[in-house]
């Protein structure tokens, strides 16, 4: 992955800037290629995740007292922010070093005797994290239009979490502590590419790291191509391979990424619906 920029240092705060602030400044060099995507169902995949009461998960959730960090939230959103702010704190972030086990906990582990880890693994925490605290989440993979071609830094890894409150996926990025919205409302990552290529008002960000949408949004803007995310999304050693790619229409299905790594056990499809299930 590519190295991104460093957000400043400042006190913990809340930001919510729009594009008519200062974000605005930017909107010569801020051009997002519009894509589109169909509405009705094509391929209706199931999705399968681990349920709170599991054993990977309860451990989890009872070692880090995963429960003490919602206490008194009165929302999902409210709760999602708690985690992901406790997600980012967990170690800096590291380009290119990788753990030696993908799994949340063990990431945890590592991560406590001073290891630093890439957007990857801040994905699979907040993913874990949130599923151990009841809340629907999964890891969801963003690729650049040319990923296939491009031989380094052409991905980043984030979460998207199921707000039942707001019947709703929502974009979670770790790395940057970061939630973005739209008029106050958090917004899934399909989302955020649409409002950044129409330069809607009211698109912001939500992040308790300093990190604002004028430093964040040019960073991933070229990111918000193609989106893939795993079918399984269990904790368990019997968990199925296989992931659904959202491809916008009249774009090829990427099948290599950054020209040597092939995508295997990958389903395509172009509509919303099938990505963006949802959730009872």
């Amino acid at each position: 992955m590519k190295t991104p920029f460093k957000p400043s240092a400042l006190l913990a705060l809340v930001v919510s800037l729009s594009l008519s602030g200062s974000l605005a400044a930017q909107s010569q060099t801020l051009e997002v290629k519009t894509i589109q995507f169909a509405k009705t169902p094509q391929v209706k995949p199931t999705f399968v995740r681990s349920a709170p009461q599991d054993a990977y998960l309860t451990q989890l959730r009872t070692r880090y007292e995963l429960e003490k960090l919602v206490a008194g939230k009165k929302t999902d959103f409210e709760r999602v922010k708690a985690v992901c702010n406790w997600v980012r704190k967990q170690w800096d972030h590291n380009g290119s070093n990788t753990p030696l086990k993908n799994d949340p906990i063990s990431i945890l582990e590592e991560a406590a005797t001073g290891k630093k880890f890439r957007c990857v693994e801040y994905g699979m925490v907040l993913n874990g994290a949130l599923n151990s605290l009841g809340i629907p989440a999964r890891s969801l993979a963003l690729k650049m239009e040319n990923a296939d071609t491009v031989e380094f830094g052409a991905g980043h890894v984030v979460a998207e979490a199921y707000l039942r409150d707001q019947k709703k996926w929502v974009m979670v990025d770790g790395q940057f502590d970061i939630i973005p919205t739209l008029n106050g409302t958090p917004i899934n990552a399909v989302e955020l590419q649409q409002a950044l290529a129409k330069k809607t008002p009211g698109v912001g960000v939500v992040s308790f790291s300093g990190t604002t949408a004028s430093d964040y949004f040019p960073w991933v803007a070229p990111y918000l191509f193609y989106f893939d995310t795993r079918l399984d999304n269990r904790f368990t050693e019997d968990r199925v391979p296989g992931s659904l790619m959202l491809v916008p229409q009249g774009a090829k299905n990427l099948t290599v990424f950054q020209r040597i790594r092939p995508l295997t056990d990958m389903t395509y499809t172009h509509s919303i619906s099938d990505f963006y299930p949802k959730v009872k």
